[in-house]
């Protein structure tokens, strides 16, 4: 006798490998993906009220084409051999050398100054969501209070920096161990937890991190700490004047020279970092380590019925995620003139965590995404004052809808998503994706 539930996740799993291998035929594949456009919409139109399905088909309409984009580019890539790989590993560290360019800077942001930018909040952004999507993404634990680990970077920067003079870059270890150990403080008694009970706790560590430094005198309170040291100069070089450096918008900078003026030798420093933190967090998700993760994000208790140690593991993933915050957290309090407790609100946690939803849970080059878009949109529209939040949180609800996998999701994702696990593994978002409602409907004709 069939399942009834299992009828429906098979006809989901039909639908989804029937896309899949519509985008395995190469320039065919793409041609059938687009050419499904229009039933697509429909399903999903045909899940909403009468009086929104047109609204909705049109939307769907607009926004699916760069879905599919992201299905072909994610098929492509999958093809292709290490040497090409590597060729666009450099073609994407070139670009990104070159992105503090006043030509780009112009045109990404005609509001605000382009090099600052770029290293917070996008940079910051970034090296968070790539953090943050250790523990949600690939471990699939809902943590509401990761600011509190950024937190923990940014004085660990300014204390030892202003009260005791150490280097930048002794301060660096010392952060990331720091917070490292703040994540198995707060994850030792609280990971028996799971779904929304976790999601509370973490968000009450995050505050209580914030309220503790506003009323610890050692670091000033509310006024918080200023005078924080700049990373010491490495060297005097600087980038000769005349083309191409003019037009590359680094003729006479000095990368390596950190004052309170240029900000581009901080963006530089950020990349070094967000680099690292990518070869790291990759090699783990291709390791036992990952794999033990992405079992534990699927069912934890069949996880551990197959002999996976989840506690150690899900130790493991908040331990390695508040280490890559407090890294953040110390870069950032290295160019930053202050430190105060406001600079780490609870919305901050949550505007990673819609970054690395937004991009695609659970894969990298999407969480980057997601995080740039998330950190750029506000500042883009700046010129539209205060109805630029309504524009960007307007942007959010569209896109969650109609693509909640998120822009650049991985296929094991995309599978969870349309199963109705949310795509989130074991958060507690059992809620079915756009097409499971359709699919099973499909499936019982």
């Amino acid at each position: 006798m069939t399942d009834n539930g299992n009828g429906k996740g098979n006809a989901v799993l039909t639908k989804t490998a029937a896309a899949e291998n519509g985008g395995n035929g190469g320039n065919g594949g793409s041609r059938g993906r687009f050419a499904g456009l229009g039933e697509r919409a429909r399903l999903r139109a045909a899940q909403s009220p009468v009086w929104a399905r047109p609204v909705v088909m049109a939307l769907n309409l607009v926004f699916a084409p760069f879905g599919v984009v992201a299905d072909v580019l994610r098929d492509w890539w999958s093809v292709q051999g290490r040497g090409m790989r590597w060729v666009v590993y450099g073609l994407l560290v070139l670009f990104a050398l070159v992105l503090p360019s006043d030509v780009i800077g112009d045109v990404m942001s005609p509001h605000t100054e382009w090099q600052t930018l770029l290293f917070f909040p996008i940079g910051g952004y970034i090296l968070l969501a790539i953090g943050l999507n250790v523990v949600v993404g690939q471990a699939g634990l809902l943590d509401l209070g990761y600011v509190a680990f950024f937190a923990v970077g940014g004085y660990t920067m300014a204390i030892f920096g202003k009260y005791h003079g150490w280097n930048f870059w002794e301060i660096l270890v010392v952060g990331v161990l720091i917070a490292a150990l703040s994540g198995i403080v707060l994850g030792a008694p609280t990971l028996r937890l799971r779904g929304d009970y976790l999601a509370i706790v973490t968000l009450g560590f995050g505050e209580i991190i914030r309220i503790s430094a506003q009323n610890w005198d050692y670091v000033n309170g509310p006024n918080g700490i200023s005078g924080i040291p700049h990373p010491p100069n490495l060297s005097e070089w600087s980038f000769p004047d005349g083309q191409p450096w003019e037009f590359l918008g680094v003729a006479g900078m000095s990368p390596f020279t950190y004052g309170a003026l240029d900000g581009r030798p901080y963006y530089y420093l950020m990349l070094v970092v967000i680099i690292a933190v990518i070869i790291f967090c990759k090699r783990l998700e291709n390791s036992r380590v990952g794999r033990s993760w992405a079992a534990i994000r699927e069912d934890e208790d069949a996880a551990e019925l197959m002999g996976v140690p989840t506690f150690k593991f899900k130790l493991a993933a908040f331990a390695i995620g508040a280490a890559i915050g407090g890294a953040a957290g110390v870069v950032y309090g290295s160019q930053a003139t202050s430190i105060i407790p406001n600079n780490f609100p609870f919305i901050l946690s949550a505007t990673i965590l819609a970054a690395v939803v937004l991009g695609g849970s659970g894969n990298l080059p999407g969480v980057m995404v997601g995080a740039f878009l998330v950190a750029w949109l506000p500042e883009y529209f700046r010129g539209l004052a205060e109805y630029r939040i309504l524009i960007f949180g307007g942007a959010l609800v569209v896109m969650m809808a109609l693509r909640p996998e998120g822009i650049l999701p991985s296929r094991r994702r995309q599978a969870e998503l349309a199963e109705g696990t949310g795509g989130m593994g074991s958060l507690g978002a059992e809620v079915g994706g756009p097409d499971t409602h359709a699919a099973a409907v499909e499936g019982a004709k």
